[in-house]
């Protein structure tokens, strides 16, 4: 028997990162009696190791929960936790798409912060009913007034019904539940309309195969009745449906309004496509529902097996995760120092070591992974327009006309205390100031930034001049067009493809210096010399040499006439010239990372 719509809250958890999102979801599914007590854990919507470790959430969960009001009645409220960081903001837009309200939480020590504002915005885009949450009430360092009044300027929300709480105490976790049945409206939709489901996420299992999560915005959907996929066209039987509550729980039906999981024997992973709409083959809906843009992937790295035959096991891989991750693409490519191996494209760097670090874990893969670099927009005299998203792919230097890379519109939020380092930062790294506005004591910087000069290790670096208090968003705006070069690297007289970047003309000597340097502590010692060049063109503008390990070949001559000693040397000579013309330098793994931490 289906619940009543009435009584149906879908909500999501926004907020920014470590500002207590995956705590308060503990709290509610504890104080709702979800999770017995002696199940209980921190993070525990939070499946993945990685998560658990980095204390992030990565991939949006749900749970469904019942909950006995003040009124009496009781409340079927399904809980979609959203991750923080920038990188994963499309699965906060793919989560609010599923429920009529938001709880935005709000640290309330800390204050508003960049992540806070670029999801609260998501949310009012969606048209959701914002309730305000101040979280961490009860630390020494929180003045709830203080953020109560930078929320109502900063973001411009009524706060006259904001919620104050202590997810870690469980302190005013009562009080939240009541703000939702009272402030969330109930979802719309007929029961018994045509059938519509919105695939709001979708995996690879081993066992069942794909799994999907949905969201039914009308009509009902029952076990054993044969539905169809309306992207794909592809049609299947229902053989398992439930909710997560938080672990799987299985229905006999989910009808409008309900968030719950779909299992029904997908192979194919093209298939469950998210953003897709779920009817049923027979009498289905006329129309899909509008699915979520595209997300394109603005970093990009060469991923090659450091085992040649490991690569049909690589592509497999990468084939579960691109379903599990929509922003991921990839692509087969070649490489002269690497072998076979795949073109990857991410959102940003922190997806790009959780997916890295994802194959290496769940698929035992050992991977070299080369240096990241963004998408660039050549036109060539021809007036060709072309994007590429490697060095390599890009056309000889007569023959093109101008290289536009992307620019990143950049909010800092920190204390005025840290200003000076961080301007000194952004204008190193080719800013262009928008604004500053003052908040009391806190500052939020708007800066126009190159995104390939935010890609390397622009986060660390702004960490590290703010001791950790400085929190940054970033969108992409416009691309410019700029004098950039490609930056080669020879070893031995030979190019290296997989070390090359496309980088400013200004920057080309202390990158290039600084990155034959750090290869010469990597490449080991051969029996003749190393030269390691950088090249801009033909024109070689720094080097640094690995010297030869030098045999005693005149250690048995005692005494005895000079001629013979040199003799002997000049033999030694020759064959070093002779191998140093036929060897090949192996290039080890620690050589193409340290192109990832090259220190300016």
């Amino acid at each position: 028997m289906s619940f009543p719509k009435e009584r149906i809250r879908n909500f999501a958890i926004i907020a920014h990162i470590d500002h207590g999102k995956s705590t308060l979801a503990d709290q509610l599914m504890n104080v709702t009696g979800l999770i017995e007590e002696r199940n209980q854990k921190k993070q525990y919507l939070d499946k993945m190791d990685i998560e658990r470790e980095r204390g992030i959430t990565i991939k949006a969960q749900t749970a469904t929960m019942d909950y006995k009001a003040l009124d009496g009645e009781t409340y079927r409220i399904n809980l979609i936790d959203t991750p923080g960081h920038v990188d994963f903001t499309y699965e906060v837009s793919r989560s609010l798409s599923a429920c009529e309200g938001a709880l935005l939480v709000v640290d309330a020590a800390q204050g508003v912060e960049a992540q806070t504002l670029s999801n609260v915005y998501l949310a009012i885009d969606q048209d959701l009913e914002i309730i305000i949450v101040l979280n961490k009430i009860d630390l020494p360092s929180a003045d709830p007034d203080r953020v109560l009044k930078e929320v109502e300027e900063v973001i411009g929300l009524d706060t006259s019904a904001a919620v104050m709480c202590s997810a870690k105490s469980g302190e005013g976790i009562d009080d939240v539940l009541e703000s939702l049945v009272a402030f969330v409206p109930p979802p719309t939709g007929k029961k018994d309309g045509l059938l519509k489901a919105l695939i709001i996420d979708s995996w690879f299992d081993n066992y069942v195969g794909v799994v999907v999560v949905m969201r039914i915005k009308e009509g009902t959907i029952r076990v054993k009745e044969k539905i169809c996929l309306m992207e794909s066209g592809a049609t299947y039987e229902v053989l398992r449906l439930g909710v997560f509550a938080p672990e799987m729980v299985d229905r006999e039906e989910l009808s409008a309004g309900d968030v719950g999981f779909l299992i029904c024997g997908i192979k194919k992973l093209v298939d469950a496509k998210v953003g897709d709409t779920i009817t049923h083959k027979i009498n289905p809906a006329l129309e899909p529902l509008p699915g979520f843009s595209e997300v394109k992937p603005m970093v990009f790295s060469g991923i090659y097996p450091i085992e040649s035959k490991q690569f049909e096991n690589l592509r497999s891989a990468l084939e579960k995760l691109q379903l599990n991750d929509s922003a991921f693409t990839f692509e087969p490519e070649t490489s002269d120092a690497l072998g076979f191996g795949f073109r990857c494209g991410y959102l940003g760097l922190l997806h790009m070591e959780v997916l890295q670090e994802r194959l290496e874990r769940e698929y035992d893969i050992d991977l070299i992974n080369t240096s990241p670099s963004v998408i660039y927009r050549i036109e060539t005299t021809k007036g060709e327009i072309l994007h590429i998203h490697s060095p390599s792919q890009l056309p000889k230097t007569q023959e093109v006309a101008s290289i536009a890379e992307p620019i990143s519109r950049l909010t800092l939020h920190l204390p005025d205390t840290y200003v000076g380092p961080v301007l000194k930062l952004c204008e190193d790294r080719r800013g262009n100031q928008i604004e500053m506005l003052y908040n009391g004591n806190r500052v939020q910087i708007v800066y126009d930034i190159p995104y390939a000069e935010v890609v390397y290790d622009f986060f660390d670096r702004l960490k590290s001049c703010s001791r950790g208090y400085a929190s940054m968003d970033y969108e992409i705006i416009r691309w410019d067009i700029d004098d950039l070069i490609k930056l080669d690297i020879l070893v031995n007289g030979e190019k290296v493809d997989a070390l090359s970047m496309i980088c400013h003309r200004s920057q080309s000597f202390y990158k290039g210096n600084g990155l034959t340097r750090k290869l010469k502590e990597f490449i080991p010692r051969q029996m003749y010399e190393v030269a390691i060049q950088a090249a801009v063109g033909n024109k070689i503008i720094a080097r640094s040499t690995v010297r030869a390990m030098r045999k005693d070949v005149t250690a048995k001559c005692y005494g005895g006439d000079i001629s013979r000693k040199r003799k002997l040397l000049e033999r030694q000579k020759e064959g070093k010239k002779r191998m140093k013309a036929v060897g090949s330098v192996e290039i080890p793994q620690e050589a193409f990372l340290a192109v990832l931490r090259l220190d300016e």
